[in-house]
């Protein structure tokens, strides 16, 4: 059985920086990864220092792969099944088949955005469709905007969006309810409201959103859009498998400066943590991380030990 001083699960942006932290501390280390996060599907990030043209998740991810394993960092495509404390170790089980044993544990493995399958929807995120107005808000500053969505979550991004662009359109794809208030001020804000399913995302050849067509075959005009779903999915079953304590919203509660949990040797770090969702954040976690994870590593005490 292969033995690691920390395993990583999820190599999306804060497991990564964590990699690399631990890497330099010259720890034995391997990340395993599904490859399945939300950073593998966005085609560029537009508020990173360093990148002022964007850069996407994908690329970020593989020079960040290079980066760690240039300080011996072991990575592995596979997906963490299960995940136990037996005798003082970490044991890691995965869909592989394959069994792994750790000193200490970083989770990352993020949240799952619920965005429905609508045609060509996927190879616009992160150029013309987006999900956080607080990364990409600044993208659609006064351009043709609709807002695909369901009930109030899309109401009220529709509304927030009018900081930056007073052309917007609201798409109730789900034709969920929305309350009276929230349908009198898109009515005040001259924010067009259409109930009806979205077939398909149109694209130019560059596969930069151009519109949208309705069930009905009515195309919409516009060139940036938005989702607005309820139901993202935080992947903390294996913190729940160890007794990681989560709060109201099953984000995972850490140490605010440690980043470790409630359960000795186990971090958690970006999306499963913060409700901000930012990659830059992200980094901070996995470095911060990797700083507590070297000290319990060299049997260093921590503030609260």
């Amino acid at each position: 059985m292969k033995q690691a001083d920390c395993i990583i699960i999820g190599g999306g942006i804060a497991g990564i920086q964590a990699a690399i932290q631990l890497g330099r501390y010259k720890h034995d280390i391997i990340v395993i990864d599904s490859a399945h996060g939300r950073s593998s599907i966005a085609k560029a990030y537009h508020n990173i220092l360093g990148w002022p043209d964007g850069v996407s998740g994908n690329q970020l991810r593989n020079l960040g792969r290079q980066h760690a394993e240039k300080f011996g960092v072991e990575f592995l495509d596979d997906t963490v099944t299960s995940l136990e404390k037996i005798e003082g170790k970490y044991m890691v089980r995965t869909k592989n088949d394959s069994q792994y044993q750790a000193e200490t544990i970083f989770l990352g493995t993020g949240i799952t955005d619920n965005i429905p399958s609508i045609k060509n929807i996927y190879s616009t995120l992160g150029s013309s469709t987006y999900i956080c107005p607080d990364c990409d808000g600044y993208e659609i500053m006064n351009k043709q905007t609709v807002v695909i969505g369901g009930g109030n979550t899309g109401a009220k991004l529709a509304l927030s969006l009018l900081y930056w662009s007073k052309d917007i359109l609201y798409v109730n794809h789900l034709k969920t309810t929305i309350d009276d208030k929230y349908r009198e001020r898109l009515k005040e804000s001259h924010i067009p409201l259409i109930e009806e399913e979205v077939e398909e995302v149109l694209v130019d050849d560059e596969q930069q959103l151009i519109g949208i067509r309705l069930v009905s075959g009515k195309i919409i005009e516009a060139i940036k859009a938005f989702t607005a779903f309820k139901g993202n999915k935080l992947n903390n079953e294996l913190a729940l498998q160890l007794g990681v304590q989560v709060n109201e919203n099953n984000h995972i509660v850490i140490h605010p400066r440690t980043k470790e949990t409630n359960i000795n040797g186990v971090w958690a770090g970006g999306d499963l943590v913060a409700h901000s969702e930012q990659v830059t954040i992200s980094m901070g976690d996995g470095t911060q991380a990797a700083i507590w994870i070297h000290k319990r590593l060299l049997g260093q005490p921590l503030p609260y030990d």
